[in-house]
């Protein structure tokens, strides 16, 4: 167990090392079977997180208060349309002012070319750690609670699994990137083989697709890039599909949404889960479009963890709280 992440902040997801990552596991896995058995876990009593909010929420603004409050700490849900930062509080102003009244600032900015740049300068003028919501390149809490339902359900030897993590349709607006940049540079550190797949206007960002196969290159795992979504499917271990935006294309939400339509076809039903193997579990962060970006009868399906890993944000988020704000 690596010790040593007091103070630290979280925003892109190779801010931890492997075998930091595998520290917070490892407290998440023991945190939940606290929760599990209704042990007290007060590390953080008196603490306060300050939850600022540029994007709207259900599952991380849920899972940070609950996860604060059973660590016997407060989480302050603040709303940036509501406050000074909508007329003029700077990020240093932020990072200066919340790193002295509060223990730890988490932020969700997801604004394209401004989310992750907002979330640096705050962490550059704070003296508390800096934690990443979501931004416009990276969702690393997301990405830690699905690594750690991957390996519940398919054990901690995860080399020569194949994961799949496809560009899916949805009809509703153009959904950040964040989600595969930050899974595709997480996964390959912990043995899986990725493969990618998306139609040619939905690529991401070329130094994000760089670290990822510096990453899979470094541990010895593949990483692959496809344009054919049933193709991806294939004798995969993991399914993780879901919609996001073609934002290197163009940032036009009506010229985005034109392109997005041509691919209706990339919808994660029966017939592509059949492609898969047998046993393999299908994944998506939520909210999804149903029957849409995924049907009904597979995302209510025993194949589906969405719910697994809805509640796994939960521990693995304690998990950073408890050794970075102490």
């Amino acid at each position: 167990m690596i010790t040593g992440l007091r103070g630290r902040d979280l925003i892109a997801d190779l801010d931890f090392s492997k075998e930091e990552v595998e520290t917070v596991l490892d407290v998440a896995f023991d945190l939940k079977r606290k929760r599990a058995l209704g042990e007290p876990h007060p590390y953080l009593r008196d603490k306060v997180l300050a939850m600022l909010f540029f994007f709207s929420s259900t599952r991380t603004r849920g899972s940070f208060e609950a996860g604060m409050a059973q660590l016997g700490g407060h989480a302050a849900f603040i709303e940036s349309r509501t406050t000074q930062i909508s007329h003029g509080d700077t990020e240093k102003e932020l990072g200066e002012i919340f790193g002295r009244y509060f223990d730890g600032i988490a932020i969700r900015h997801v604004d394209w070319g401004i989310g992750n740049r907002y979330l640096n300068l705050v962490a550059g003028a704070s003296r508390v750690p800096v934690l990443n919501m979501q931004c416009d390149y990276y969702h690393p809490f997301q990405i830690l609670a699905d690594l750690m339902t991957i390996i519940e359900k398919k054990g901690r030897d995860l080399r020569r699994k194949k994961m799949v993590v496809s560009w899916a349709y949805a009809a509703s607006y153009l959904k950040p990137i964040s989600v595969p940049q930050s899974l595709i540079l997480q996964m390959p550190r912990f043995g899986l083989d990725v493969v990618l797949a998306h139609p040619p206007e939905f690529k991401l960002m070329p130094e994000i697709m760089e670290q990822a196969q510096e990453q899979a290159r470094k541990f010895g795992t593949g990483f692959e890039v496809v344009d054919d979504m049933e193709a991806a499917f294939k004798d995969a271990d993991v399914v993780y599909a879901k919609s996001w935006g073609p934002l290197l294309t163009t940032t036009d939400p009506e010229e985005g949404k034109h392109i997005q339509d041509k691919y209706k076809d990339w919808i994660t039903d029966e017939r592509k889960m059949a492609l898969a193997k047998e046993d393999a579990i299908y994944m998506h962060p939520l909210p999804a479009d149903r029957n849409i970006e995924v049907t009904d009868g597979v995302i209510d399906s025993a194949q589906s963890v969405v719910y697994d890993e809805a509640e796994n944000r939960l521990h693995v988020q304690k998990a950073v709280m408890a050794l970075t704000m102490r």
